[in-house]
């Protein structure tokens, strides 16, 4: 991966993890510059950037400060997507990312052509969230 796609796979983390820049605002800017998906492990504390050429990198993120729930809570999972699509008072990515952890969510996985981001439990088990059309 080129250093460029690399800057920018930086920047949109930065972003997320600063507030400067929301989910759909991320996925339309990887999108547009070649990317097809990432992933995030909370256990690792690491994001994965996937190009459409096959390539990718490994980036480090903030370390959510609560251990992954052995139980997997697929509403909980649930209620803090919601609160991120509707950016509800004092919505923070590091505060959604404590919440899902927090729920049982070991990872997620977001795919740009599979229009869906899939949250990973500790013993397989997971929850699809599909983008709107």
């Amino acid at each position: 991966m080129n250093d460029r796609k690399i800057a920018l796979a930086r920047t949109c983390l930065d972003a997320a993890e600063n507030g400067d820049m929301t989910f759909p605002q991320i996925v339309g800017t990887l999108m547009q510059n070649g990317f097809e998906s990432y992933a995030v492990d909370f256990r690792r504390a690491v994001a994965v950037y996937y190009d459409t050429e096959g390539d990718s990198v490994e980036l480090p993120t903030h370390r959510v400060d609560a251990p992954v729930s052995a139980t997997f809570d697929e509403a909980g999972i649930s209620t803090a997507i919601r609160e991120a699509q509707q950016l509800v008072p004092g919505y923070t990515y590091k505060g959604f990312c404590r919440k899902v952890a927090g729920a049982g969510c070991a990872g997620y996985v977001v795919s740009f052509p599979g229009r869906r981001a899939v949250y990973l439990g500790r013993t397989g088990e997971t929850h699809v969230e599909h983008f709107p059309n």
